[in-house]
Order: structure tokens, then sequence, then C-alpha cells
């Protein structure tokens, strides 16, 4: 679970370096991380009907090899085609089927009290992971290699699996019908919705067909899904999940922070490492705050809580972290460091800790204990699909802003020539997620002081104003979160349950 977590702030924080060492673009890094993610959510489903089928223990298993496979590409990958291929897609395949294999390994090897201290266990190993990860990915990046951060990874997996003889297989007594159609319409949905933007961000065709596939696809599969229930079929999920308001509010607040995270946590790092010319180390101790603020008050809120109605924690969290990121808003273009940074992040990080302390029990609570095991990973599926989307977007929008505020800029600037601005907003517009201003005043050796003057003043101005622009997108699904959890106050409290509270996987 540690290296689960640990393995996306490796890559966020590393953005910079693995760009220079395979010669791609940050916008190919970053269409990666969101890939690996939706890969994960969209298959996450199925991967735990495959264990149910075939085996827990086999599908934990497969699960680490493949995460093995993907944490070794990319410790020797030569291009992002690499990386794409096995840490993106065979990475995020076994990162689902190890989620629902783990969860269920633990329910039927622990009981009572036993089980609920194991739950905790990896619970902690995955919030010191958030907590730690900007951290160690940024020492190891800059000291050592992004590439030995991987290679540790495969280690540590190859403990586990040393040790796999100890994990007893648990067998599944539930239903061994299928749903093939429910699985295909839930990997379509997702996958077309991510995908679109993935593909708008590169420049591709096709868009709007992908994002209307992923669309229909989505209602497709609700409308699938109470078709097999009334008629008594296997589904992939069970439709009266969400006949529970408390659920679908829960797992609504669950992929909304989940989207204002992967926003926050794509657009900073690509800022800071581009703007502020940060080396992976410095971007890690600069978003070390938000990482760190979250684990702190996730545990106080956990244990504090009190007679504290869940829906008000949750209603402040969603309140910290929209105020957190708005006040980044008029900073950036000030910001000359990231000092400037540290009260909005210790903000956020407050809000995001909050929820991460209350948001998955509230959401699991209603749940019977029978049916527990099957909401967690509807649960776990909302968060990877909010992330891998807050990912996609916030990029793609980071990314089209700089483009068009290349080209406004220099067809704007008195300075340039006419048959200048068209030839530097191109230039600009091919190289905006590689050149900082201290790789174009290389680049720009020999021209003219007032034109290497006006082409930095052009790409000083248009990158703060991107990461505004991408900063709207995490601050409008805290909004929306925060109108969701007025929603959830008009409900009575939940039951905390003791399989909910260890249901905190993925």
């Amino acid at each position: 679970m540690f290296v689960l977590v640990v393995d996306t702030s490796l890559m966020n924080v590393s953005i910079a370096a693995v760009v220079r060492d395979l010669d791609t673009t940050a916008s190919g890094v970053q269409s990666a991380i969101a890939l690996e993610a939706l890969v994960s959510a969209a298959f996450i489903l199925i991967g735990s009907k495959v264990g149910d089928l075939f085996g827990r223990k086999r599908a934990y298993v497969l699960g680490l090899l493949g995460y093995a496979v993907g944490a070794l590409a990319m410790a020797f990958a030569q291009s992002l085609t690499a990386v794409i291929i096995f840490w993106a897609v065979v990475g995020g395949l076994g990162a689902s089927l190890l989620l629902p294999a783990m969860q269920s390994l633990i329910h039927g090897n622990f009981h009572g009290p036993a089980q609920r201290r194991v739950y905790a266990l990896v619970g902690a190993a995955a919030a010191i992971a958030a907590a730690v990860g900007p951290l160690l990915g940024g020492f190891i990046t800059t000291y050592l290699s992004w590439r030995v951060g991987f290679l540790l990874e495969v280690l540590v997996i190859a403990v586990v699996l040393s040790g796999i003889r100890l994990v007893h297989d648990v067998a599944y007594t539930g239903d061994r019908g299928v749903d093939p159609v429910g699985g295909v319409l839930s990997v379509l949905g997702m996958g077309g919705v991510v995908l679109g933007i993935l593909v708008w961000q590169e420049g591709g065709e096709f868009v709007g067909a992908l994002l209307a596939i992923g669309a229909v696809a989505l209602a497709g599969l609700a409308w699938w899904l109470g078709r097999r229930k009334r008629q008594g079929k296997p589904t992939l999920l069970d439709p009266e999940l969400f006949r529970s308001r408390m659920f679908r509010y829960g797992i609504s607040g669950q992929l909304l922070q989940q989207v204002a995270l992967g926003g926050a946590m794509i657009a900073l790092p690509m800022y800071l490492q581009i703007v502020l010319e940060y080396d992976a180390m410095l971007t890690g101790l600069t978003i070390a705050p938000l990482s760190l603020t979250m684990f702190g008050v996730a545990l106080l809120a956990g244990k504090n809580a009190g007679g504290r109605r869940p829906s008000g924690i949750i209603r402040l969290g969603f309140a910290l972290l929209t105020t957190g990121l708005v006040v980044l808003i008029p900073l950036v273009p000030r910001a000359d460091s990231g000092w400037y940074l540290l009260v909005p992040l210790i903000i956020a990080g407050s809000g995001l800790g909050l929820l991460v302390s209350q948001l998955n029990n509230y959401t699991l609570s209603p749940i019977s204990e029978e049916r527990v095991s099957e909401a967690a990973g509807v649960n776990s599926a909302a968060g990877s699909f909010g992330l891998s989307f807050g990912l996609a977007f916030a990029g793609a929008i980071m990314l089209a802003t700089l483009s068009i505020s290349f080209t406004n800029m220099a067809e704007a600037s008195s300075v340039l020539a006419p048959a200048e601005q068209q030839h530097v907003a191109q230039v600009l517009e091919d190289d905006a997620e590689l050149v900082t201003n201290t790789q174009l005043e290389e680049l720009l050796a020999g021209q003219p002081e007032e034109i290497q003057d006006e082409i930095i003043r052009i790409n000083t101005e248009a990158r703060p104003l991107a990461l505004q622009v991408a900063l709207v997108i995490p601050i409008l699904a805290a909004l929306l979160g925060l109108f969701t959890s007025f929603r959830m106050t008009g409900l009575p409290d939940p039951t905390p349950s003791g399989s909910a509270e260890g249901m905190v996987l993925g």
C-alpha cells in the first residue's frame, strides 16, 4: 500500500527530470500519470470480480507482479511509449487487481479486533506514504535518480512476494455469474471521458467522439445495471447500493475530493519546476505542507471528532480546501519562491485531512456487512476516476492556456516584427512544457537584446496565468463538494462501521 501511494508522488515531483531524461514533453508525462489512475479506476470493478472467480490470492500476486513490471519498466525506460504501455497500462491493471484482492484477503485472514488493527495498519501506511511521498520522491530524484525510486518499489514488492506463503486464500462463496456487458460499459464510460481529455491535450482528433462514447457508456451502464437487476441476473455491481442517499453523497464527495487533489497535484509541480525552476527536492519540500497537514489533521480529526456531526466536518473540509485553493490564485503571479504558497497549502491540506478522516466511513456506514466489500470497490473506483479526471483536465487546461497565451501575447507585441510574431508563438507553443527562462536565455543567445527581453517577458507572463486557469478545475470540484456537503446535513448521522473504518484502500 505504501508503494502504491508513493508511486504517484514520485512521478509528480519528477516530471522535469523524466521529461529531460526521456526527451519527451511534460504533457506526455502528465498524460501517463492520468492514464495510470484511469486504468486502475476503469478496471477495479472487473479486477474485484476476477479475484472472486479465480482466487483472491492469485489476483493479489498477479497484481503485485503487474505493478512490479510497471516499476521495473520505469527504471529502464528510454521512451514515453514504454512508460505508457508498461507503467500506465500494465501497472494500472496490476493496481486494479491488487486493491480489491488486498481488501478481501485482510477480511478473510483476520477477524474481530485483529481485523480492525490490520485495516488500520494498511490505512496508516497509505497515510504516511501520502505525507512523506513528495519529500521521499524529491530526495531520491535530486540526489540519486528517479529511476532508483522505481527500483526501490520493485525491491519492496519482492519482499512482499517472499512472504506470500503467510497469506491464506479466501474462497468466494457468492454468485459466480458474470456481467461482461457491464464491465465493457464501465471501461468505455470512464475511459472515454478521460481519454478524450488527454487526446484533446495532445492535439489529436476525435475528441468529441471519445467524450460522447464515455458519456453514453456511463448512462448506458446505469440503465443496464437496473435492467439486469430487475431480471434477476448477475450485475457488475448492485444498483441497489445507490438507493442510499448517504452512499450517493459520499461517493460524490469522494470523487470531487480526488478531482481537486489530482488537479492541484499536477498543476503545482509543473509550475514549481518550470516557472520557479525548482528541482525535485525543492518541489517536494514546497508541496510537503499540503501532504503533511493532510496527514496530521486526518489523524487528529479521526481521534477527536467527538460528538461533531460527520457531515459538518466534511462541510468544513470542503470549505477549507476551497479557501486554500482560491487564495493561491492572486499569489501565483507574485510568487518568486515556494514560501508564498505555504499558508494556502496548509489551509487546503487541513481541508483534505478533514475529508480523509470522514468520507470513507460516511460513505460505507449505511452498507450491510456482506456488501461492504463491493461498496468499497465502488468507492475506490470513484476516487481513482476522480483523481485521473483531475490530473487530465487540470493539466490539459494548463497547457492549452499556455498555448493560447503565447500566441496572443506574441501577436500583440510591439517589439516583435510581424514576421517574427508567428514564429515566436509557434516555437513557444511547441516547447511550452519544457522551456524555463534560464533555458530560453541560452537558446536566445545571439539575438538582439530587445528581442530576448520580449520573448522572456512573454514566457514569464504566460505561465502564472496558465496555473491560475488550471486551478479553476480543483476549485470548482471543491465548490461542488461543498454544495454536496450541505445536502448531507439533511440526513441523519451515520452509525460507525467496524468494516467501513478499515476501507481506506485506494
